[in-house]
């Protein structure tokens, strides 16, 4: 067995507007790093965050990873963002920011299935970015991927994302580490779900 990241959420913004925040929650992460160099992760997963208009979320998350990747560097540890809701979803804007902040060890970890950028109340899905448009976005900066999945149909597909279409899109871009597998649907247990994500990546990988 082997940790490989660890997957932070709660520990403030990362964009956020207020300097004094942002710099608050940079440090807020300081002590996963610490932990995912104990475990041997080579990453802390965490988000690209904070209030306000695309661009200004923006500038704060470059500002904010930029400061977190340079104390991560000193324990060669990876700083990756996932497409995780909001602008974050969006893989133009994601790719921008990680562009920006241009340290080798601040990157992505590109999921299948978050690209709804806005939610209604009912968490029902209102401005979708196209994920497969996302993923060759993001995927260049990929030190980890994650392959979502909600539901399948008879022949074990899932049914959201095309599994072929996303996993050429992985392999195009030289990516050679781990996929993990990730399953978040109501109609199969969870480790039934997890049993027929992997089943699906490795035929799929198969096939290729």
């Amino acid at each position: 067995m082997k940790s490989l990241l660890i997957m932070i959420d709660g520990e403030g913004d990362l964009g956020d507007n207020d300097e004094s925040k942002r710099n608050q929650a940079v440090e807020n992460h300081y002590k996963w790093i610490e932990a995912a160099k104990q475990l041997d992760c080579h990453s802390i997963r965490v988000n690209a965050a904070g209030q306000g208009s695309a661009e200004e979320v923006q500038q704060n998350a470059i500002e904010g990873l930029r400061s977190l990747s340079t104390f991560a560097k000193g324990l060669d540890i990876n700083v990756i963002v996932e497409n995780h809701g909001g602008h974050s979803s969006n893989g133009q804007w994601l790719n921008k920011v990680i562009s920006s902040v241009d340290m080798n060890n601040c990157g992505t970890l590109p999921d299948f299935g978050n690209f709804c950028i806005t939610r209604d109340e009912n968490w029902n899905c209102l401005e979708d970015y196209d994920r497969y448009q996302g993923m060759k976005e993001i995927m260049p900066f990929a030190k980890g991927v994650s392959a979502k999945s909600h539901d399948f149909d008879e022949n074990g597909n899932e049914i959201h994302s095309d599994f072929s279409k996303m996993l050429k899109i992985v392999k195009s871009a030289g990516f050679k580490g781990y996929i993990g597998v990730e399953y978040e649907g109501k109609k199969l247990s969870e480790y039934e779900g997890i049993k027929a994500t992997k089943a699906l990546l490795e035929k799929t990988i198969a096939s290729l």
